[in-house]
């Protein structure tokens, strides 16, 4: 069996992305094969192709998180050929050969039966639409309704950000999107965002430990400085939804949003998250949670623009989801 794959190489101090037949070999170790239809350019995609990115341990590798696609074989008894499935997180693209491929294996509790999502859908949701999907499904288990406030999202450009506005709004949530890049008010709109603001914290703000309430909760990307100050100017009983890093690692708090406020910071994690909440999850995203403008959201290139694409991811200048097809682009 031989196929075509986009591999990425370390060599000299620089990781190469590059188009490859492969055999067999690559494929790996699972009970699930999966033809791939579509795959989609993600963060830490991103950081798979960039030296020194602290997600993939040896090399050469397939990136590529999200897979989505029909099944070709099966030693599992609850997948079968010509299920429609998508697999992402768990080793998928760092440890584990990933989408970025025409076949895929991977072990069968890794693997969500598609029902009422197309795999293309399903790829444009990918790992950013499920996260968006656990954070705002974080802030309703915490209680908050539409009635308490708005919501904040942050990063709301990225997938989780877009995504998240979207869910939010079809809620019935008042939703105020924060982002950094100009002329993105308008589409932020079409997604169903009330209001726009920019990078948080505002260049004029006093950051303090306790800033004016300004927000019932959050869906923060971002992290760092920025969800510092989101975090000191939720309202009583509020919580942020956390997931992402791209503004820093450290948060320079205090404990007074969390004992005078009673504020919760919830962790949102998709990689490693149990697999039959993550099939719960995906039920409800073809659902109640389904994003209302997902075609709006999502961008189109061919998996041999992979590496263009995920430079983009990484220099900042990227929006919303790209949707990598993969069955007859290579």
């Amino acid at each position: 069996m031989e196929f075509w794959a986009m591999v990425a190489h370390e060599s000299d101090n620089a990781v190469v992305l590059a188009r490859q037949e492969v055999g067999a070999d690559f494929l790996g170790p699972g009970a699930v094969t999966i033809k791939v239809h579509y795959s989609s350019a993600n963060f830490k995609d991103g950081l798979a192709i960039t030296p020194g990115g602290g997600v993939v341990r040896n090399y050469p590798i397939v990136p590529g998180i999200d897979i989505t696609g029909e099944v070709v074989e099966s030693e599992s008894d609850d997948f079968a050929p010509g299920d429609q499935v998508v697999a992402h997180g768990y080793e998928i693209g760092v440890s584990h050969n990933g989408g970025f491929a025409e076949y895929a294996r991977v072990p069968a509790e890794w693997v969500v039966k598609l029902d009422g999502l197309s795999t293309r859908d399903a790829a444009a949701l990918g790992t950013a639409g499920f996260t968006a999907a656990l954070s705002v499904q974080a802030l309703l288990d915490r209680g908050l309704t539409p009635d308490d406030g708005a919501i904040l999202v942050t990063g709301a450009t990225g997938g989780v950000g877009s995504v998240a506005i979207d869910i939010l709004s079809g809620l019935g949530y008042e939703v105020i999107a924060s982002t950094g890049k100009a002329g993105a008010a308008d589409h932020l709109a079409e997604l169903g965002a009330n209001e726009v603001i920019g990078r948080l914290p505002e260049p004029d703000a006093k950051v303090r430990p306790l800033s004016k309430a300004r927000w019932a909760g959050a869906v923060d990307s971002v992290g760092g400085a920025s969800l510092a100050y989101v975090l000191s100017a939720i309202g009583y009983g509020g919580a942020v939804a956390a997931s992402g890093l791209t503004g820093g690692t450290d948060v320079p708090t205090t404990v007074m949003p969390f004992i005078l406020r009673n504020v919760a910071l919830l962790g949102i994690d998709s990689v490693n998250h149990p697999i039959d909440n993550r099939r719960a999850l995906w039920t409800r995203m073809a659902n109640e949670l389904r994003p209302r403008h997902l075609s709006d959201i999502e961008n189109f290139a061919p998996i041999t623009d992979a590496e263009r694409v995920l430079r983009s991811i990484k220099d900042g200048t990227h929006s919303g989801r790209t949707v990598f097809g993969v069955a007859g682009e290579f």
